[in-house]
């Protein structure tokens, strides 16, 4: 029996483990909001890279501070950082993706009382002949910020080990979402959905642990036997926090088997190259993995690479999961619908605030499409 309970553990109460990790340990807690966060810098530095969600309670503070029509979750972490919920953070990282998070960085600075504060620009261009060496400016500063806040040199040996544990752990992710693209019914997209929310949580030598653990669980069960067909459908779009949609989809008749998700397969994307030059490295993988919205690398790239997911994975079609008021995928949306209507690949479009409207209209829309398609 496949044994997934640490992960749901953690991702159902991502902030009680972090707390109990840094009194344990004795170590620092550096939050990030983004996956091009350069996480593998704060591992070697021996701190706990924590992914901030937003929220899933009421917005009391930040709309003091934020217009309305900024996103859920600007919105959701400011919320957290303001009421004393992140209290457990020693620092966050503000990387340069959207408006948003740009003009956040400010105001968390200003007002959240959160000690260490780091900002990494990264360019928004990513295919340029400077782009790279750019990155890893960027990166080495960073490195720098971080030894002198936290009081530590991150040597060369450390960097080597978190560069050798992120690529474990991505293999891993990989293997994960392989394995349930093969059989659906081998793993619930709960559980993968509690997984991924983990792996961005846990000590990550921990992860790779239970992440081993698992995947050797997952090579040694047998398919499951004879299961209903059921349409098999791609999540898209930039989701970080939402409820358990998975679930919904599985009782429209839907199983997720891949997605191109800020906080799923594009967090795992892409190899660090084993190097002398570490810091290149990471660089490296972080100017050449798939993009966000918020970035470019050429005009076409987004669309190819959803329409190629489609097909290596046999899905029937694909469901955006948006934000919303998150302007660089709603700028995207129209470019890539239009990638699948030519190669007439079916797509549902789902806006979602705070919370998911009530199930029954969320379930009814999927059912609708599962039909469709």
């Amino acid at each position: 029996m496949i044994d997934t309970t640490i992960f749901h553990h953690v991702a159902n109460d991502p902030h009680g483990y972090a707390d109990e990790w840094e009194k344990r340990t004795g170590k620092k807690v550096i939050g990030f909001f983004c996956t091009y966060t350069p996480e593998e810098l704060i591992f070697a530095a021996g701190a706990l890279p924590f992914r901030i969600f937003g929220t899933s309670g009421n917005i009391t503070e930040a709309d003091s501070f934020l217009q309305a029509y900024c996103c859920f979750l600007a919105k959701g972490g400011l919320e957290e950082a303001l009421t004393g919920r992140l209290s457990f953070l020693d620092g966050a990282v503000f990387p340069h993706t959207c408006d948003t998070i740009q003009r956040l960085s400010d105001i968390w600075r200003m007002n959240a009382s959160i000690k260490l504060h780091f900002d990494v620009i990264l360019p928004v261009k990513l295919n340029s002949l400077s782009a790279r060496d750019y990155v890893a400016d960027v990166f080495n500063k960073f490195r720098t910020d971080l030894e002198e806040s936290l009081g530590r040199e991150i040597t060369e040996n450390q960097l080597k080990h978190a560069v050798s544990v992120y690529n474990q752990n991505r293999r891993l992710l990989a293997e994960i979402y392989k394995q349930r693209s093969e059989n659906p019914a081998l793993i619930s997209g709960s559980d993968v959905y509690a997984i991924m929310k983990a792996a961005m949580v846990m000590d990550r030598d921990e992860l790779l642990t239970n992440l081993s653990k698992l995947v050797a669980e997952l090579k040694e069960s047998k398919p499951a036997s004879t299961v209903p067909r059921a349409r098999r459908v791609i999540l898209a779009g930039g989701i970080c926090n939402f409820p358990d949609i998975h679930s919904i989809i599985e009782k429209a008749g839907g199983n997720v088997v891949w997605d191109e998700l800020c906080t799923g397969s594009r967090y795992f994307d892409g190899e660090i190259r084993e190097s002398d030059d570490a810091v290149g490295a990471i660089a490296e993988r972080y100017s050449n993995r798939i993009i966000c919205p918020a970035k470019h690398s050429d005009l076409t790239s987004r669309g190819e690479n959803l329409v190629r997911l489609v097909r290596e994975f046999s899905a029937d079609g694909v469901i955006f999961l948006f934000l919303k008021f998150c302007d660089p995928h709603a700028f995207d949306y129209p470019y890539l619908k239009e990638n699948l209507d030519k190669e007439e690949i079916p797509s549902l479009h789902l806006e979602i605030e705070q919370q998911l409207p009530s199930e029954g209209q969320v379930r009814t829309r999927l059912e609708a499409f599962m039909e469709m398609v």
